[in-house]
């Protein structure tokens, strides 16, 4: 059964660097795909990035496009979001998500593909 833990979360001020971590223990299929998800309170989840284990392929939503990050460590079985000019707008919880056996659409990053979520880490950004 695999496991995720997401750490790196903290405040930071309007315009600073920020690099979340998701920590998977046990097998990841190859061909899964882990993404990065976020929600901020009254707002609905958000998928922000996903990578495709095996090719490295990655896919990022508009509100991110050029700021964050995505990139996987397999020998560590961990997979980073690098977030660069931080805005107001990007305080949420974060979450890591796997799409356990099953690959993941080519250009969409929704909840429904993904069954194995972390916990969470608070990223909050400070105008």
């Amino acid at each position: 059964q695999v496991q995720l833990v997401e750490s790196g979360g903290t405040s930071v001020q309007a315009g600073g660097s920020l690099r979340l971590s998701c920590d998977a223990s046990g097998d990841l299929y190859i061909w899964s795909c882990m993404a990065w998800f976020r929600q901020a309170p009254g707002k609905e989840r958000e998928g922000v990035a996903r990578i495709v284990l095996g090719s490295r392929r990655t896919y990022y939503a508009d509100s991110v496009k050029g700021r964050f990050t995505i990139s996987r460590d397999n020998a560590k079985n961990t997979v980073y979001l690098q977030m660069n000019s931080l805005r107001p707008e990007d305080t949420a919880m974060y979450y890591c998500a796997s799409s356990g056996s099953s690959g993941c659409p080519a250009a969409v990053i929704a909840s429904d593909d993904y069954n194995i979520w972390g916990q969470g880490t608070q990223v909050t950004v400070a105008s």
